[in-house]
């Protein structure tokens, strides 16, 4: 197993989760962008949206982001959501995921 989120799945490398179900992991960007910066992953590897065949897996992902934006405060006053599709659009772990940001007010474009 090479992919580097496959291996916070399993346990070989440590990461500081914040939610973690059957189905979805949450945990804390090493690289923070913002207060709140948290990656929400599949546990199924999905390299990227493209390869995505069960649309159930997007619903848990929006279903934890949504709870876990209430949890941290920041759904009343405005979070982002950013999914990279591809090397060129600065998708640096090829698993599907999704980077959901808040705690400060967000420019766009981003920056």
């Amino acid at each position: 197993m090479s992919c580097l989120f496959c291996k916070i799945i399993a346990n070989e490398i440590p990461a500081s989760k914040v939610y973690e179900d059957v189905g979805v992991l949450a945990f804390n960007d090493i690289a923070p962008q913002a207060p709140v910066h948290i990656l929400v992953i599949p546990k199924k590897h999905v390299d990227t949206v493209d390869e995505l065949i069960e649309m159930s897996v997007i619903s848990d992902l929006f279903a934890v982001m949504k709870k876990l934006a209430a949890e941290l405060g920041i759904d009343k006053s405005g979070y982002r959501i950013v999914i990279n599709h591809g090397q060129d659009a600065g998708q640096a772990v090829p698993h599907l995921h999704f980077h959901l940001l808040g705690g400060r007010k967000l420019a766009w474009p981003p920056g």
